[in-house]
Order: C-alpha cells, then sequence, then structure tokens
C-alpha cells in the first residue's frame, strides 16, 4: 500500500536534492507557450503575474518576462529558488508553500504549471479561494490538474514525488463559488504538452 503521507512530506526535500537537474533539463515543451500567451492575452504591459511552484523559473519566466509583465514565482525548495534568482534576477523570487501560503498582493494572472497538484485533495480546497481573492478583476487563473479525484506518485529525475487531484466537478463549483467563470478544463489537449489544463477567469467588476 503506498504511504502518500510519507511520500508527500519528503517531495520538498526531492526537490532540493534535484534542483540543479531540474534547471539543467528543464526545456520548453511544444505547446506551453501557446496556453501562456492564452492567459496573458490582452493584459496591459507590466501586469503582475504569479508563478506558482515556480521551480529554477524555467521555462515560465521566459514566455512571461518576455511578454514584457512582471513576474513574482514561488516554491517551497529553497535549493530552486536560489537558482531562479540566479537565472532571472529581474523577478521577486519567494520560498513559501502553496498550502500555508497568504497572498497580500493581487494579479492580473496566476499559474501553476505542474505545481499545483502537488498539494493535497484538503490543501487544493483551501488554497483555491486564496488564489480566487488574489486575482483581479479581468484576471485570469491556469492550473495543470489531474483526471479525477486521488492521489499518485510521480517521478523528478528518479525521486518519487506525490500528485494530488480533485474532481472537475469540484474545480468548478469552487471557483465558481469564489467568483470565477469562464472555466474551462481541456483534456491532454494535441499541442503535446500532455497535460489536462484549467482555466477561469474574474470578471470585470
Amino acid at each position: 500500500m503506498t504511504d502518500f503521507a510519507h511520500i508527500k512530506q519528503g517531495t520538498q526535500a526531492a526537490y532540493d536534492r534535484k534542483a540543479q537537474d531540474w534547471d539543467t533539463g528543464r526545456k520548453a515543451r511544444e505547446g506551453e507557450a501557446g496556453w501562456i500567451a492564452k492567459l496573458l492575452k490582452d493584459l496591459p504591459l507590466e501586469s503582475p503575474v504569479l508563478d506558482l511552484g515556480c521551480g529554477t523559473g524555467k521555462p515560465m519566466a521566459d514566455y512571461i518576462l518576455g511578454a514584457g509583465h512582471s513576474l513574482t514565482g514561488l516554491d517551497n525548495s529553497p535549493k530552486m529558488i536560489a537558482i531562479a534568482k540566479a537565472n532571472y534576477p529581474q523577478a521577486t523570487w519567494q520560498v513559501a508553500d502553496m498550502a500555508s501560503m497568504s497572498l497580500t498582493e493581487t494579479y492580473s494572472a496566476i499559474l501553476s504549471w505542474d505545481g499545483f497538484f502537488h498539494l493535497t485533495p484538503q490543501e487544493q480546497r483551501q488554497t483555491l479561494p486564496i488564489l480566487a481573492a488574489a486575482l483581479r478583476p479581468n484576471g485570469r487563473l491556469l492550473l495543470t490538474i489531474g483526471d479525477g479525484e486521488g492521489q499518485i506518485t510521480g517521478n523528478v529525475y528518479g525521486e518519487t514525488v506525490y500528485h494530488g487531484s480533485l474532481s472537475h466537478e469540484e474545480y468548478t463549483q469552487i471557483l465558481e463559488s469564489h467568483g470565477l467563470g469562464d472555466i474551462s478544463i481541456t483534456m491532454y489537449e494535441p499541442s503535446g504538452v500532455g497535460r489536462i489544463i484549467l482555466m477561469a477567469s474574474k470578471p470585470a467588476e
């Protein structure tokens, strides 16, 4: 029987151990840039963007900073954040755990690409309202999620890591109940990213 609690507890340390491998090996994948372009579409220059589970910054920082926006990245791996600071000194990088963070700023776009699913289902239920509250009017949210409620394991350069997900219906219900709309969930779309993409937006005031 898989000890998900033990694997979850060790996930941050696994990323610390593999931070340099991640930074060297994490390349842009086909289709990613298109999704980030959708997230940032029509935002004014220098709009604030938040990347949760940012790792060493690559490649999302290239897309976001390259589009002329300001970037804040949060990750619970100190070694990942140290590399991100060296890679992109023009951005703001912070060590923080999504499961216990408090966001004092608001953002025009919030994303978590391969990050949010390291939270347990219950942590996700607690964090989604925080993300909704931190999103500005006309802002957008992008998350990569699982195909249904549950817990599984993943692999990062030989390290076992934790993945969790809610049902798609529950994601939609929570986000709608906290004022977000235009919610779409795209299943393993054919652009090559191999991800399930959730997007939502906050209406204008």
